[in-house]
């Protein structure tokens, strides 16, 4: 009996073009009231709400002035830790603690906060294993080493963890299939394989990747509506076109997919009354999906968007001025 793929159809009446002017619009203009019961029940998520608006904005060349922006993330690191919280009063994540400092090296303002706290709060979420904590509560996932190497990379502080260690865990997650999961034995997820892919790129060590097998495993997550998905059987959601395009580009593989058709199912995901992108058209928008539907076209090479990073997902040329060269292959 043949098996029937889980996927969405689409309309017939799909934006053909970017509608910058409304996401714009709809970044500025998100989690303005404060009063609000959507403002307050998204608390956990501020700080990294403000990275993926501010880098949408900035990719779009939007970008609005840092003053507000940095104070609020000094509020937000925890003096004795050095960790950094998804909001005030809140206790410090490895989660935020990334999105805190991808923000400050954005506006190149890194001395707002204690960078050395940072690192010692990076360096006491290690454990023996060579595995990170999310925070002082113990989860741990293949996540949290991409935040901490990310962070210590943009911090150009590699040298406070045992990087061997760390590597060692993550090719520890790595599957039949080619892909990564959260854990040893773990599933492999789209959303992972990033995580580890880009990982192993800050630390240089792709060798450990199945190139071609991960790749197809990848490309296998494309519908045929276009859109992808995270894993099989699963509905697409746009945020998988940054996580599945970004390590494709790190593998050098991003022309092994249907790009006209991923494009088309990243158009369709905007709300054209609203502005922003949402998971899958018409759902609701919010920020994390629009940064990643326009990160995924920026790698998808649309010339009104700034060239994105595929490891780090920040503008280039933040990259750039970091003089950081994250591993990728070349043919």
């Amino acid at each position: 009996m043949a098996t029937l793929i889980k996927d969405i159809s689409l309309q017939e009446a799909i934006p053909t073009r970017i509608i910058f002017e409304k996401h714009i619009e709809f970044i500025k203009e998100y989690g303005q009231k404060d009063n609000s019961y959507e403002y307050g029940m998204t608390d956990y998520l501020r700080v990294s709400g403000m990275y993926w608006g501010l880098t949408a904005l900035e990719l779009v060349n939007s970008l609005p002035p840092q003053f507000e922006f940095v104070e609020y993330i000094k509020k937000c690191q925890d003096p004795s830790s050095g960790g950094i919280s998804a909001c005030l009063k809140h206790d410090p994540h490895i989660l935020h603690t990334l999105s805190a400092v991808q923000i400050l090296c954005i506006y190149n303002y890194l001395d707002a906060i204690d960078v050395d706290g940072v690192v010692r709060y990076i360096k006491s979420l290690q454990q023996q294993d060579g595995s990170f904590m999310g925070d002082k509560w113990g989860e741990i996932d293949t996540r949290f080493s991409f935040c901490a190497v990310a962070t210590l990379s943009l911090l150009n502080r590699m040298d406070a963890i045992d990087v061997n260690k760390a590597v060692d865990f993550v090719a520890s997650c790595k599957n039949f299939d080619g892909g990564f999961g959260s854990r040893p034995l773990s599933e492999s997820h789209a959303g992972l394989i990033y995580c580890c892919v880009g990982f192993l790129s800050i630390t240089n060590r792709l060798d450990i990747v199945d190139r071609d097998t991960l790749a197809w495993w990848l490309c296998e997550r494309q519908l045929p509506s276009g859109g992808l998905n995270g894993r099989p059987e699963k509905l697409p959601d746009v945020c998988y076109s940054w996580w599945v395009l970004s390590t494709l580009t790190i593998l050098g593989r991003l022309h092994w997919i249907d790009q006209d058709s991923l494009k088309n199912f990243i158009l369709a995901c905007q709300d054209t009354e609203t502005g922003g992108f949402a998971d899958r058209p018409g759902d609701i928008a919010d920020p994390f999906h629009t940064l990643f539907g326009l990160a995924a076209m920026s790698l998808l090479g649309h010339e009104s968007i700034q060239k994105v990073n595929p490891t780090f997902c920040m503008p280039q040329h933040v990259i750039d001025r970091l003089q950081l060269k994250p591993q990728i292959f070349i043919d």
